[in-house]
C-alpha cells in the first residue's frame, strides 16, 4: 500500500515561505475558536527515523499559543511507567478542553518499536490494536480531535538521509544504533506500519498518509490537515452545540451546584401556637437559689512527714510540732487563747 504512494512531490521554496505565514497564523487564530468552543485537540505524529519529524513540530510550536498548546515527546517507558497499562502515560498527556497536545510518539510505539525490537510479547501487542481503537472511541465520543500522521519516506531515501547526518557534526548525534537497525530491519518494519495503518485507520480517527520526502511538503500537509480538521469540528458544534464534551458538561454541572449552594436563602419561621392547657400541663423546673457548699477535705489525723521534717529542722519537738499544727489549722482557737489573761508568775523562795 505505501509503496504505490507518489514520493516526488515537491514545493518550491517561495510558494512554501508564503503558504506556511498564511497557514500558521489560520491554525493560531483557529486554536482560540477551539478554545472558546471548549474543543481539545490531539496531534499524533508518527514516522521512519530521519523522515522529518521532529522539523515539523518545530514548526508547529512557532506561532500556536503556548499556553494551549503542549509538546510531549515518549521515549522508552520508565520503571514507574511499566507498572501501569501503556496507555496510562498517554492517558495523563491529553488535552483539556480547549487545549491542544501534540505526541511525538504515541502510543502507536506499542505496535511498532515494541513489536519490531521484540519488546512485548505477540499476544500483547496483538490485543494492542482493539485497546487502541477503544482507546480513541472513547476519546471521539468524549468530543475530542484525534489527527494522526504517517510520515513515510523510502528505504533509499532514509539511506541517503543518514548519510547526511554522518557528515554533519551537529546531527551526526541522531544518528543512533536504533535507527541504524531500523534501516536494515526495513522490510519487517514495513509491514508492522502497513498492518498498523489497517487495523487502527477508523472513522472517527483516520489516518494521513505525508509523503516526506520533501520537508516542505511534509509540513504544509500537516498544517492543512489539521486546520481543516479543526474547522471541521467547529462547525459541528455550531450545528449541534448540545455536543459538549462529558468533561466539559461535568464541570458546568459542578458549578451550577455549587452556585445553587452559596446562594443566601432566607428560612422562613412558620408561627407556633401554645394553648392554655399545653402551658397548665407544662412543669417548668424551680431554679433553686442555694448556693453549692464547698466540699471541705478531711483533716488527717497525723502531721504529714513533709510537716514533720519542717518542724524538726525548726528545732521542735514532736509534741509541741502537734499543737504548732493545730494551732495553725484552727485560727479561731488560736485567738481565743490569745485573748486570755496571762497568770502571773509564780514567786520563788530562795532558802
Amino acid at each position: 500500500m505505501l509503496e504505490l504512494l507518489d514520493l516526488d512531490k515537491k514545493v518550491t521554496k517561495p510558494v512554501y515561505s508564503a503558504r506556511m505565514e498564511k497557514l500558521q497564523a489560520s491554525l493560531r487564530g483557529l486554536q482560540y475558536a477551539a478554545q472558546q468552543a471548549q474543543i481539545p485537540v490531539a496531534v499524533c505524529i508518527e514516522g521512519w527515523s530521519a523522515c522529518g519529524r521532529d522539523e515539523v513540530v518545530k514548526k508547529l510550536s512557532e506561532k500556536l499559543d503556548p499556553r494551549l498548546c503542549r509538546f510531549r515527546t515518549f521515549v522508552a517507558p520508565s520503571s514507574l511507567e511499566r507498572r501501569y497499562h501503556f496507555l496510562w502515560r498517554y492517558q495523563m498527556a491529553l488535552p483539556n478542553d480547549g487545549e491542544m497536545t501534540v505526541y511525538d510518539h504515541s502510543w502507536y510505539s506499542r505496535v511498532l518499536v515494541e513489536r519490531c525490537e521484540r519488546l512485548t510479547k505477540k499476544k500483547a501487542w496483538r490485543a494492542a490494536f482493539e485497546q487502541m481503537n477503544e482507546f480513541e472511541r472513547w476519546l471521539t465520543d468524549d468530543g475530542q480531535v484525534i489527527l494522526k500522521f504517517w510520515l513515510h519516506i523510502s528505504k533509499a531515501e532514509q539511506r541517503r538521509r543518514f548519510r547526511a547526518y554522518k557528515n554533519d557534526p551537529v546531527r551526526r548525534a541522531r544518528l543512533t544504533k536504533e535507527y541504524r537497525r531500523q534501516h536494515r530491519q526495513y522490510p519487517r518494519w514495513l509491514k508492522a506500519v502497513e498492518e498498523m495503518l489497517q487495523k487502527t485507520g477508523t472513522a472517527h480517527a483516520p489516518w494521513t498518509v505525508v509523503e516526506a520526502h520533501d520537508l516542505r511538503w511534509a509540513r504544509i500537509r500537516v498544517f492543512e490537515t489539521i486546520i481543516k480538521s479543526i474547522e471541521d469540528a467547529l462547525k459541528h458544534r455550531r450545528a449541534h452545540p448540545e455536543a459538549v464534551s462529558r468533561s466539559a458538561a461535568a464541570v458546568a454541572a459542578s458549578r451550577a451546584t455549587a452556585s445553587e449552594d452559596t446562594v443566601f436563602k432566607p428560612a422562613v419561621s412558620k408561627p407556633v401556637v401554645v394553648s392554655k392547657a399545653s402551658v397548665r400541663k407544662s412543669t417548668v423546673p424551680a431554679v433553686s437559689r442555694e448556693l453549692p457548699k464547698k466540699t471541705q477535705r478531711p483533716k488527717s489525723a497525723a502531721p504529714s512527714a513533709q510537716r514533720k521534717k519542717r518542724s524538726r529542722r525548726l528545732g521542735v519537738g514532736g509534741a509541741a510540732a502537734g499543737g504548732l499544727l493545730e494551732s495553725s489549722k484552727s485560727p479561731v482557737a488560736d485567738t481565743q487563747r490569745h485573748d486570755e489573761p496571762t497568770p502571773p508568775p509564780a514567786e520563788v523562795t530562795v532558802a
